[in-house]
């Protein structure tokens, strides 16, 4: 038996594997290693990594600085209970969040994960109302096709998405508002945004005394297929949403980090939150740590001479000493590498695939936003999984591409160390792709006929 089949075989007994259908679901690949851009599996094939596994890993694989960040940090200590404790990697993170996000974003309760980020900020918007006396605001709005994670709360604000259905017994009552995504050539967008607010505006004025808090994936609904949406119609979401004493909470897990072009999402939009969920970019894809930011009005409302007003939530591992390090290490690279920069010659270089794309029979709708790019294949299937994505994927990662497509939607979304060479590789590999799905669509037609 070759070291492959051993570690199938294993893995076939005794892993459970997410977002899997393990009886028709094909033989993983085993990856041995990581580098810079690329996976290595066990028989020493290169993929290049072109959606940063799972969008995590902004500085690549195995980063030297990252590398020795948690050596040191090892070396002094692994990991400390946070309550009633603290140790200095967690405080300097916190206050170089601080210092880079917008006004006063400066208190951080640290979590495990992008569903837990977001589960705490519902929970915090809902005590905080409760705190200051307002018992009926307790419902929540949320856009059509958001996905915010897979915890009980999360997916009640994500059941827009449809991924949901199943657990629909256990969700509380959330609000869904019309979301406009947008892509390049879109002459509409602006008469879809004045419709879609004008409903939205009516929704917060008829509730607006039950509502706790609004939430919103800024810019990109990720697992809804890569949607992306104008700063303005959040702009006009998120001041329409103040305009009613509406807590806002941003999801910026998919976003933050660099991807929109600005090192936060909400940066880009010219607004300020009453929260800000993080995670994914936040450990460089390392080690799995989230952060919940509130304003300091939020964290006021939660003090009191009582027990009473006190937030009764915590982790295990909250603030892991390691995942901090590695948090501190990685924004500390943005301006030693001048990430931004790099992000914004990614943009460039995306930008000029669209004239390659635009008529191409398999894609339509193509859209670009800092280091994404995304259009849709002209698949009659929009469901997570449907017979055009699977075949892309698989031929993708049989020449050596780690492109994964998200219902009928292809996107990238690089590590910021890629290199020029790389992507022209990985644009090169879409459009031999998209042929080798044309001509196998074009084969499965005439044998039907």
């Amino acid at each position: 038996m070759s070291d492959v089949e051993n570690y199938i075989k294993r893995d076939k007994r005794y892993t459970w594997h997410p977002f899997t259908q393990h009886m028709t679901e094909r033989d993983p690949i085993v990856i041995k290693s990581a580098k810079g851009t690329c996976l290595y599996d066990v028989e020493g094939n290169e993929i290049l990594d072109m959606i940063s596994s799972w969008w995590t890993c902004i500085h690549g694989h195995a980063n030297e600085d990252i590398n020795k960040a948690l050596r040191d940090q090892a070396e002094t200590m692994e990991h400390v209970m946070f309550a009633g404790f603290t140790h200095p990697s967690a405080i300097e993170l916190s206050e170089k969040l601080a210092g880079i996000l917008p006004e006063d974003l400066n208190r951080t309760f640290f979590s495990d994960n992008g569903s837990t980020a977001v589960e705490v900020a519902l929970k915090l918007a809902f005590q905080y109302w409760k705190n200051k006396g307002e018992d009926q605001r307790k419902n929540f709005l949320a856009f059509e096709g958001a996905y915010h994670g897979d915890t009980v709360g999360a997916m009640s604000v994500g059941k827009g998405c449809g991924f949901f259905n199943m657990y629909e017994d256990l969700l509380f009552k959330v609000e869904t508002l019309p979301y406009v995504p947008t892509w390049e050539s879109d002459t509409d967008v602006e008469q879809k945004e004045k419709d879609a607010l004008a409903v939205i505006e009516q929704k917060m004025i008829a509730d607006k005394d039950s509502i706790a808090g609004l939430i919103v994936e800024p810019l990109m609904q990720g697992a809804g297929g890569i949607r992306l949406c104008r700063p303005e119609f959040i702009k006009a979401v998120t001041d329409m949403a103040r305009a009613h004493d509406i807590l806002v909470i941003f999801d910026e897990v998919a976003v933050g980090f660099g991807r929109t072009g600005t090192l936060f999402t909400c940066q880009k939009i010219g607004v300020t939150p009453d929260f800000i969920c993080l995670s994914k970019g936040l450990t460089a894809g390392y080690l799995p740590m989230s952060i919940t930011v509130a304003r300091d009005c939020i964290f006021d409302a939660f003090l009191d001479k009582g027990f009473g007003k006190a937030f009764l939530h915590g982790h295990s591992f909250t603030a892991n000493p390691l995942a901090c390090a590695i948090a501190v290490r990685s924004l500390e690279l943005f301006e030693e590498n001048k990430l931004l920069e790099k992000v914004a010659h990614i943009e460039t270089r995306h930008r000029e695939q669209i004239k390659r794309l635009e008529g191409h029979a398999y894609a339509h709708k193509i859209r670009v936003k800092g280091s994404i790019f995304a259009f849709n294949i002209n698949s009659d299937d929009g469901g997570y999984k449907n017979d055009d994505a699977e075949f892309l994927r698989d031929w993708f990662l049989s020449h050596g591409l780690n492109i994964r497509p998200l219902g009928n939607a292809v996107y990238l979304m690089p590590p910021y160390c890629i290199t020029d060479d790389e992507l022209t590789r990985a644009y090169d590999g879409i459009l031999e792709g998209l042929a080798a799905l044309q001509e196998k669509n074009s084969v499965s037609l005439k044998v039907a006929v």
